[in-house]
């Protein structure tokens, strides 16, 4: 067993060597990008007559109110809208999940919603019917 960075690790060939140290990469993997499209309405919602600095705010993500719109909105499948998307269904899942459950909280008890962006969410340029099928079908995407 060797020690590097304060932790215990097994000395295994696989691990790539600096110096005679395994390098560590404690960081997660880099999340895949999704593919949204350019969102048009607000990014703030909050109840009528209470001021913005009174209120709790709940975030939620460009790419879980595309599942959102696509899935619930749209009525795609979650294959349909994982494949619009260029993520897997599981991920398609969790973003419903969490998009949902964000949703919710803010409607049923009074809070803030704030639509918000990250750097693996990237938008779609490709300005079709809004119908299409998707990139992989050679058609840039239903955006």
């Amino acid at each position: 067993m060797l020690w590097a960075y304060d932790r215990k690790i097994n000395a295994s060939p696989g691990l790539p060597w600096v110096c005679g140290e395994p390098i560590l990469d404690d960081m997660p993997r880099p999340k895949k990008p999704r593919y949204c499209r350019q969102f048009a309405g607000f990014n703030l919602f909050k109840p009528a007559g209470i001021p913005l600095s009174q209120l709790e705010i709940v975030e939620v993500g460009l790419d879980e109110l595309e599942a959102l719109a696509l899935c619930d909105f749209e009525g795609l499948h979650q294959e349909q809208a994982a494949e619009a998307m260029d993520v897997s269904r599981g991920t398609v899942q969790r973003l419903l999940q969490g998009a949902r459950r964000r949703v919710a909280d803010a409607v049923v008890h009074g809070k803030a919603l704030v639509v918000s962006e990250s750097d693996h969410v990237h938008i779609r340029t490709w300005a079709g019917n809004g119908r299409g099928r998707g990139h992989r079908h050679g058609r840039g995407g239903p955006f």
